[in-house]
């Protein structure tokens, strides 16, 4: 994390029935940073989206079914709060790319549009011959 001031990290295994918890935590953190209900599930809307997508991303790298994970790092930023996702290799390179999956770029694009819709900033970085998967996303808030 390079902006902000820390305010949590969550580890998780890249897979959907995690993104319940990456979701609770924004929101959680939002509300002490003061955002609205409305700006806390628009910061939970592109929460859970960045995770898809950096899912997506890691099963595209490594595989279905990997190991790989997902780190979550939340910090606060001048104006509001930053979300940093990123996609972790797999410990057991013999599971990766056993099972890779192709992506459709269309969809992908379109993913990344859905995120800017609720959020103020957002970069996505995946380099799939690098494995790397790192995505950014700043709201700020209002008022």
């Amino acid at each position: 994390m390079h902006h902000g001031s820390f305010l949590a990290e969550l580890k998780v295994p890249a897979d959907a029935e995690f993104i319940p918890a990456a979701k609770r935590l924004g929101a959680s953190l939002g509300a002490q940073l003061g955002f609205s209900l409305e700006e806390i599930d628009e910061l939970c809307i592109a929460v859970a989206q960045a995770c898809d997508s950096t899912i997506d991303a890691c099963e595209e790298i490594w595989g279905e079914e990997s190991g790989a994970n997902m780190k979550l790092s939340y910090a606060r930023t001048d104006r509001g709060i930053a979300v940093e996702v990123e996609g972790v290799a797999p410990t057991s390179k013999a599971l990766a790319r056993r099972h890779a999956v192709h992506k459709d770029e269309q969809v992908r694009l379109l993913a990344d549009q859905m995120i800017r819709m609720f959020v103020d900033d957002f970069r996505s970085n995946v380099d799939a011959p690098r494995g790397r998967v790192h995505l950014r996303l700043v709201k700020y808030l209002i008022g």
